[in-house]
């Protein structure tokens, strides 16, 4: 018995076809033909929303900024990106990836850009605010473009790619921008924080460009795949598109209390993220080191390791088919090196290998979550729950920074900030073992 997939024009088998090593040569054709470019895309997203953590250790001074207020900074992006990353996730569904990724990119690239005319703290929060409605969409948008192309058992591996991407940026960032920040600053009279953003933001408009050229919005419209090949993967994605079973409008998102369960372990999920990106140069300039080139570069170390770090443990979670443990130990072993951070008098490796555990474990942990609702939301309007889970836990960016930004401000010390991220991701641990509790080996939406 077979049923009609809304993939493509393939039947859908009534059990799914089985994801053999047969198909390696197929995946790797499609991995090598859009996972390396949307990776670099989405390395220039990440330098160019999270590049305000080096940009600060000079803007803090030239605008006269506390702490908390730098983190408004921060709160701004976040809140232009919950408002437009919904409908931008739908706008995708509609007009398809390439059309999507291309305005995505072009503009927030054009706003990076026109940070080298910022002057005053008011300009400062319109363009991180534009920068976040720009920008929206863009992630949640490549979870659910990848669906197209990979089926559940192997996404995980595909998802782990792109959080390296969160790491390589971090490494970009930490081996550039202190140069840019010293070497340019004073040029033409703009500071170097601002040649700095504006440098790293200006690749964005080019990748915009290429993107409408070089994506395809779904396997039937690669002339880089043969007609087996095409049918073959369509084959594979038929079972879990099949109209009917796990197919989510709007409104059925709404509804739907596994959004809300997910949601809410991206929030602490993403909370643990911001801590990182945001305020990783100021934890070790807290460790000792003052000079802004050599904060750069120790902070390329725990985003190296967890470049590396995030595709190895993703992937073995894809060989056992295997997500509740894999993240529950990622979670618990950032909570507890953040917490071990607080501790006085442990010295600077110790507190540079602290830093890079906790920073593995995270970048970790977010492929393996990603790979979750990916398989519990299936249909043509998935693009809807996937976006809700997103945009409700990126939330997390208008409240987190701001909170750790007055922690700092009024208690002098991260202390206290570590051991609210580490209780957050304690709860993301209990609540995902909980959606997972009845886990099974290649079934694991069977919650």
């Amino acid at each position: 018995m077979t049923t009609r997939s809304s993939v493509g024009a393939v039947p859908t088998p009534a059990t799914p076809p089985s994801v053999g090593t047969s198909d390696d040569g197929l995946f790797r054709k499609v991995t090598l033909r859009i996972i390396p470019f949307l990776f670099f895309c989405y390395v220039i997203a990440i330098l160019d929303r999270n590049n305000i953590g080096f940009a600060q250790l000079q803007m803090k001074h030239d605008l006269s900024f506390t702490d908390a207020a730098y983190s408004l900074g921060a709160v701004f992006f976040f809140v232009g990106y919950v408002l437009f990353e919904v409908p931008s996730n739908m706008l995708l569904h509609k007009f398809g990836a390439r059309k999507t990724f291309a305005r995505i990119m072009v503009l927030w690239g054009a706003c990076s850009v026109m940070m080298v005319a910022v002057s005053t703290s008011t300009q400062f929060y319109v363009l991180r605010f534009l920068l976040g409605v720009f920008e929206a969409g863009f992630f949640p948008g490549i979870v659910f473009y990848l669906t197209f192309w990979f089926p559940a058992r192997r996404r995980a591996g595909a998802l782990s790619i792109f959080y390296a991407g969160v790491a390589v940026a971090g490494v970009l960032g930490g081996l550039v921008s202190g140069g840019i920040m010293r070497g340019m600053d004073g040029v033409h009279g703009i500071h170097g924080w601002q040649w700095m953003l504006a440098i790293e933001g200006a690749p964005a408009i080019v990748l915009g460009v290429i993107a409408y050229f070089y994506l395809k919005d779904k396997p039937a419209n690669a002339t880089w795949l043969g007609a087996n090949e095409k049918r073959r993967l369509e084959e594979l994605l038929a079972f879990e598109g099949k109209p009917g079973e796990h197919s989510h409008s709007l409104m059925d998102a709404v509804r739907n209390p596994y959004v809300y369960l997910f949601a809410f372990v991206y929030f602490c999920l993403t909370s643990a993220i911001l801590l990182l990106l945001f305020w990783m140069p100021t934890m070790i300039k807290e460790f000792g080191i003052t000079d802004i080139v050599q904060i750069s570069l120790y902070s390329a170390i725990p985003n190296a390791i967890g470049a590396v770090g995030v595709i190895l443990i993703a992937r073995r979670s894809d060989r056992r088919n295997e997500r509740k443990w894999h993240f529950v130990v990622c979670g618990v072993i950032a909570a507890v090196a953040l917490s071990l951070l607080t501790a006085h008098g442990i010295g600077f490796t110790v507190s540079m290998a602290l830093l890079t555990a906790a920073a593995v474990s995270v970048y970790a942990a977010h492929p393996i979550f990603w790979s979750v609702p990916a398989t519990f939301f299936r249909g043509p309007n998935a693009a809807a729950s996937i976006a809700l889970v997103s945009s409700i836990g990126v939330s997390s960016g208008t409240i987190t920074p701001y909170l750790i930004g007055l922690i700092k401000t009024y208690t002098g010390s991260m202390s206290n900030a570590f051991y609210f991220i580490a209780v957050l991701l304690a709860f993301a641990c209990v609540a995902m073992a909980y959606a997972l509790r009845f886990e099974r080996a290649g079934n694991p939406q069977k919650a």
